[in-house]
């Protein structure tokens, strides 16, 4: 893969789909690995088809949807645990796409996840 380039991404589905898909599919496998998987899939039908990533003063952030706990409607879920689940699951999306681009993480430095 060529070296990343912050400016390429604002154009990121014509520029990096290959990479974003990897990296969204390998935080779904994590995920599932580690929650149930009911979930997981709800998450990933309900919210996150329409969450955004993006390339911001040196780091991935991943943008979901402002009704995000409305859509999960597939399974029964507290909402508390709902948000929480949603939060670590972009912080995950987040890291994979730092690995997937070789970019090291602001906060550690690290570019493992």
């Amino acid at each position: 893969m060529a070296e990343f380039d912050p400016a390429r991404f604002e154009d990121k589905y014509a520029n990096y789909f290959p990479e974003l898909q990897r990296a969204y599919r390998s935080a779904f496998e994590r995920m599932n690995d580690a929650h149930d998987s009911d979930l997981v899939h709800a998450v990933d039908q309900q919210v996150l088809n329409e969450s955004e990533p993006f390339f911001e003063d040196g780091a991935f952030r991943v943008e979901l949807p402002e009704n995000a706990v409305d859509r999960v409607t597939a399974v029964a879920v507290d909402d508390d645990r709902l948000r929480s689940f949603l939060d670590e699951y972009a912080a995950t999306i987040e890291a994979e796409l730092h690995d997937t681009f070789g970019v090291e993480r602001p906060e550690d430095g690290r570019t493992e996840g």
